[in-house]
């Protein structure tokens, strides 16, 4: 056989090596479509996963959304229950403390309805004097606390028992000490400057020219003894001239006597007080009056025996002294200097430690 010339040599080559090639390419096609189907069956599953991913989601979103709805909803009944509960709840403890007030009471009924009544009268005779006690101590007057002391005497009295004989006792000496002390009775006090100031402008000053009125006075027993005299007979025209003399002289010596009055005046100034002043003169005197009383109700005894100086000191001076009403003002204001006086209520002490012992037993 001939040799092959190297240039078919060289053709062969290339033919050789390009059959295997084209052997492999089909299945390398077939391969790449695997995979392909492969990875668009991965690619449709992880899509469908995800979709129901997605609905899952979507459902379970709604249904929190319900929940939270529902759980608001809840929250709000819860609220309100809570709330009508805590009224409930403090309707039940307002009527817990009424009840056990209630029931405090019951049992102070029940006490006091147990005790005997002996000690319900020494009990209503302390309240009964204490109570006195402070009255007289805000008035300054011992009248409530003497009044007690006589109630709860002629009271003890009436019960007659031995084991209260001696309550009585100390009742009956704080009753005569109280008695005895004079305490300052500021009511009649205040009701006799009122009846001061009322005079006030009934009094006649000293510079009011006023006749006195002893003309009429004496006029009086003149025209008495004229009425008392004999008519003198119709022609004794003698006898009715004197008699009309007589009585023409009295009238013009009453009324010279009138035009003249006679007055000790301590105090010229006294006279010197214009009309329009006497005015002024009056209302001065009702403020010393009147501030003199609120001193007395307020227990400023000494400022209000300083107003009753200068009000006696103007009563002297700018007033007429004869005068009754005059004389009934001062006399009125003597009694309220004189019995103005700083003094204290007593303290019912045998009393109260009279009550004390007898309510312990002893």
């Amino acid at each position: 056989m001939n040799a092959p010339a190297p240039s078919d040599v060289a053709s062969l080559e290339p033919a050789r090596a390009s059959r295997p090639a084209s052997r492999w390419l089909p299945a390398l096609a077939i391969a790449a479509l695997l995979l392909t189907v492969a990875a668009l069956a991965l690619a449709w599953n992880t899509q469908r996963r995800v979709k129901s991913l997605e609905e899952e989601l979507v459902r379970r979103q709604a249904e929190s959304q319900a929940q939270a709805t529902e759980a608001r909803a809840l929250a709000r009944s819860a609220q309100e229950v809570s709330r009508d509960t805590a009224a409930k709840a403090a309707l039940l403890e307002a009527r817990v403390a009424e009840a056990s007030m209630q029931r405090s009471q019951i049992e102070e009924l029940l006490q006091s309805l147990s005790r005997s009544r002996d000690e319900n009268v020494i009990a209503d005779v302390e309240a009964a004097v204490r109570v006195a006690l402070q009255q007289s101590t805000l008035t300054g007057s011992a009248e409530p606390l003497v009044a007690t002391l006589k109630q709860a005497d002629e009271r003890l009295a009436r019960y007659n028992q031995p084991r209260l004989e001696r309550v009585r006792r100390a009742v009956n000496r704080d009753l005569d000490r109280i008695k005895a002390l004079g305490v300052t009775d500021i009511a009649s006090l205040a009701l006799r400057l009122d009846e001061a100031v009322r005079l006030v402008d009934e009094l006649p000053l000293l510079a009011m020219a006023e006749p006195r009125g002893k003309s009429a006075a004496a006029s009086r027993p003149a025209v008495a003894a004229s009425a008392g005299a004999p008519a003198p007979a119709a022609d004794d025209w003698r006898g009715r001239a004197l008699q009309w003399w007589q009585e023409i002289g009295v009238q013009v010596g009453n009324e010279m006597r009138s035009l003249v009055r006679v007055t000790r005046i301590d105090h010229p100034e006294a006279m010197l007080v214009a009309p329009e002043q006497q005015f002024f003169v009056r209302e001065n005197l009702k403020l010393r009056l009147l501030n003199a009383r609120l001193a007395l109700l307020s227990r400023q005894f000494e400022i209000a025996q300083a107003d009753l100086r200068d009000a006696q000191t103007a009563l002297e001076r700018y007033f007429e002294r004869g005068s009754k009403r005059s004389a009934l003002l001062g006399q009125l204001l003597r009694q309220v200097s004189a019995q103005a006086r700083q003094t204290s209520v007593p303290n019912p002490d045998e009393t109260l430690a009279a009550l004390v012992t007898a309510a312990a037993g002893r």
